[in-house]
Formats: C-alpha cells, structure tokens, sequence
C-alpha cells in the first residue's frame, strides 16, 4: 500500500512539473484568441428572403476554414450559429483583406474544360507566362450523366466513350495556351465566371485548368446528390430539375461537351465552386432523360465531399457582410494583463485563507493547486500546437472560476477528515476513511460541474463556448490531481507521528470522545 502510494505521488509529480518544463524548454505556449492576441473578427449572415440548406451554410464554413488555413491566420475561429457565420482572425490588421478572405459566393457553377496542365514547381518558374497544355485532367467517365475525376495529367486528350455496344478510346493531339502567372508562379484568377479563367483542380497539386464562361448553375440538381458504391466504386448521383432551369440547360451543356464542340473541346465539364475545380467530369452522353451518375477513381470520403458540394450548389447560400470589428493588440495585452493580475490575486488570496485555517493541510492545497495548474498549462499548450485551440479571456475567466471547485475538493476532504479525528479515531484511519467518504461527494460535485460545461459548449458559440470548454478541461485536471496528488499525500502523512499533532490540522485540542 505505501509503495503504491508513493509511486502515484511520485508520478504526478514528475508528469505535472516535467511537462511544465518542457514546454518551456521548446517554448510551446498556449495561443491567444482575439480578444487578448488583436485583430478582426468579420460577421456574414445570409441575405434576407434567400432560401438555403444546412448542408450550403457547412460548406460555406468549410471555404471559409479552406481559405483562412491557405492564409497562414494563427489559431483563426469560424463560428456558425443559424444563419450567421463569425470569422475571427487573430493577428490580422489589414481590415480590406479580411473581408476578401471571406467573401465566398456559395454558388457551383458549370464551366466547360478547354485544357488543364500540371506547372512546374516554383523554382522552376522564371517568367510571367507558362504554357498550359489542352489535356484531359479526367480519364473516367460520366455515365447517365456522370462526372469523372481527376487521375493524372498527361499531354493529350483522352477520352473514354461509353455505348450500348461497348466502349472506344481514342488520343487527339495537345495545343498549347499562354498561362499568365503572378509573382508566385501561380495563374493569376480573376473569379468571374462570365469569361475564361484558370482555375486549381481540386487535390491535384500545381493542376490548374483553362475553362469557359459558366454556362449553368448547380441549381440545376436537386437536393438529392448521394454518395453510394456504384459498379465501378464510388460514386455520386443526383437527380436533375424538370423544364428550362434543370434538364434543359444540363442537356445543352452535355450535348457541347460529348460533341467536343469548340466551346467543350476537351469533352469535359468543370464543376466550379469557389474558385476550385471540384471536379472535372467527361461526358458519356449528350442527352439525359433525369439524373446524373458521377463515377470513378473516388474514395468514400472524395464521393461525399462532391456529394455535398452539388447538393450545396443547387440551394446556394447568399452571404453578406453585416459587421467588421477590429480589435486592438494593446487592449488584448491590457485584457491579457488585468486577466492575469486577477487571477493571481484571487488564487493568492484564497490559498492563503487555506493555509490559515488548515495550516500543513493548507500547504498541501497550495501545492495541489500548482500542480493542476502544470498540468492546465501543459494540456493548452498541446492543444493550441496540435489542434489550433487558442486561449480567450472567457477561457482564462472559465479557469479562474475553476479554481473554485479545485479548493473545494480539499475543503470537503479535510473537513472529513477533521471529523473522523475528532470522533476519536487515529489519523491513520481517519485519512482512509475520510478521503473515501469525500471522494464521492467530490466526484459527483465536479460531475456536476462538467455536465454544466458541456451543455454550455453544447448549445452556444464564441466567448461563452470557451468559458465552458475551459472550465470543464480543469474540472477534469482536478479529478485527476485529487485522487494521484492529494490522497496520496495526506494518506503518508497520516502516518507519520509528526501528523497526530492536532494544530498541524488547525484543531487546537484533542480529545479521545470528539471534543475539539
């Protein structure tokens, strides 16, 4: 039992101040929301009146994360809450650029493919132009209406055709068109789907594709694009709209592509969204009756993410800017500052009461508290490093608070034990008894604590999400400090003579029937 004891203490000891240290060893530290880092949180909501789904306001998150991440923004957070999305952007200070940043149309559009062509890496690139080769960035095919995906590039165009009688492949030779690049290498995108432009091809490296004027819209499918396994593996299949807003421009699209008319020569059609080519499909056929079936080298994942992106475009989600708020870096660091003052001062304050009132049991608090707070430090540290969690002033108000549920949990232990002690039982099974009476009382208070925080983090968004997410983090670091810490102190304590001194707990005199 003694070794066991010794071990755990020994343990978290190590684990609390070790990690400590190393974290300030690789100078990993916890990163600053907005509100204490500065810069510009951006408010959307979508336009009055406009009908959208559920699935176009993620997608837009998803772009708008898409775009942030592709920025390099430190620890930026994309709320959405009904039809509002917020985007914060700590470190920013160019208020213009952040409103392009998140300026996304939502809208899918349909543009045929005149070529496409991998560039060359960056280094590589010295002049203002590169030639782009007509290719087929597409060597699957789109059956009853299917688009296909990208499996390389090559330097023709290849095209396979699928009929009643079998299928026929046949090889056209490449022209070249002039690219005009930026200072970076990359083709200069204008986002403007009534002339050409080149556009990436998604999850292709370097692939951008030449494509025409937008010639539809994805309000052409219905909501109803499903990824499933289809003969060939994955693939996705939608239905079309009736009448002149669905099949008919569909029908007129394919029939250009499938007949490889001057404005499709490549046969392909690009399925745009946000400036990306999501997918580049070849058409099988130049005439459907209802629905579309997308097939080829797809994954699970890739076949419901393009599922996603069609059912998105055919309910489209109209953003517009409703407010820019810039946050000052100096008020962040006079936040930061009065947050830590604060906080130092209450957590003094109230160990200094702890040890006033309990005297070495009070010392034992202080500790503990020092401990949790290594491990609190730690665990942020990681996350912000691994997972992008950035630390707000309501997260720092969430850890305060929690430091009076730590306190708490020594208060109820030590009560306990002064009882037993004053019930005339030795210190030894006194400290056993007392902590397992107060063991439950504390799992079921902190419990309590983490059902709160979670539905907080549940149901809400922004400063009051972080205030939970916090204080549940701590409330789960005082659980495990309380049973790896503090029992196992007081328990060796109790046995040791030193400890049978009753002012050592604060009870000036002792007694053999109860009577402090």
């Amino acid at each position: 039992m003694r070794r066991r004891l010794i071990l755990s203490l020994v343990a978290i000891v190590v684990i609390a101040y070790g990690s400590l240290l190393a974290t300030l060893i690789t100078d990993t530290r916890p990163a600053l929301g907005l509100d204490l880092q500065g810069g510009i949180s951006v408010t959307q909501r979508a336009k009055p009146g406009t009908v959208f789904s559920d699935a176009s306001m993620d997608l837009a998150v998803e772009k708008l994360r898409e775009r942030v991440d592709a920025l390099g923004v430190a620890e930026p957070e994309i709320l959405r809450q009904g039809d509002t999305i917020v985007v914060n952007l700590p470190g920013v200070k160019n208020q213009r650029q952040a409103e392009e940043l998140v300026q996304i149309t939502g809208q899918v559009y349909l543009r045929p493919v005149l070529g496409c062509q991998e560039l060359p890496a960056l280094d590589e690139t010295s002049t203002t132009t590169s030639a782009v080769t007509t290719t087929s960035a597409v060597t699957t095919t789109t059956v009853a209406g299917g688009p296909a995906r990208p499996n390389g590039v090559d330097n023709s165009t290849t095209t396979t055709t699928t009929t009643a009688g079998g299928s026929t492949t046949s090889t056209t030779p490449a022209t070249t068109v002039p690219v005009p690049l930026d200072e970076h290498g990359l083709p200069i995108q204008q986002s403007d789907p009534t002339i050409n432009q080149f556009l990436p091809l998604k999850g292709a490296a370097r692939v951008y594709c030449e494509v025409g004027p937008a010639q539809g819209t994805g309000e052409v499918f219905s909501d109803s694009a499903t990824a499933r396994v289809l003969d060939t593996g994955w693939g996705v299949t939608v239905d079309l709209r009736d009448g002149s807003n669905g099949l008919d421009i569909w029908n007129s699209i394919a029939s250009q592509c499938f007949n490889r008319t001057e404005s499709c020569p490549t046969g392909q059609l690009g399925i745009e969204l946000d400036g990306s080519i999501q997918s580049a499909p070849t058409m099988n056929t130049g005439n459907f009756s209802n629905g579309v079936q997308i097939s080829g080298d797809f994954t699970e994942s890739e076949a419901r993410n393009l599922a996603r992106v069609l059912n998105s475009g055919a309910i489209p989600v109209q953003l517009q800017l409703e407010s820019v708020e810039n946050v000052s870096p100096t008020l962040g660091k006079d936040s930061l500052r009065a947050a830590w003052i604060s906080g130092l001062v209450g957590v003094g304050l109230v160990l200094m009461f702890m040890m006033l009132y309990y005297r070495l049991l009070g010392l034992i608090a202080a500790i503990g508290v020092t401990i949790s707070g290594s491990l609190l430090w730690s665990v942020i540290s990681l996350l912000s490093k691994t997972q992008g969690l950035a630390l707000s002033l309501s997260g720092i108000a969430g850890i305060i608070v929690s430091v009076g549920v730590t306190v708490d949990s020594y208060v109820v232990f030590f009560e306990r034990l002064k009882d037993e002690v004053r019930s005339g039982k030795t210190m030894r099974n006194s400290a056993v008894r007392g902590f397992a009476a107060a063991w439950r009382t504390i799992v079921i208070a902190d419990l309590v604590s983490l059902i709160g925080a979670f539905v907080l983090w549940y149901l809400t968004v922004g400063a009051v999400r972080g205030f939970a997410f916090f204080l549940g983090l701590s409330t789960l670091c005082d659980l495990f400090v309380a049973y790896f810490f503090t029992r196992p102190t007081v328990l060796l304590l109790a046995r040791t003579r030193w400890m049978e001194r009753r002012k050592v707990m604060g009870i000036s005199t002792a007694t053999s029937a109860g009577v402090a």
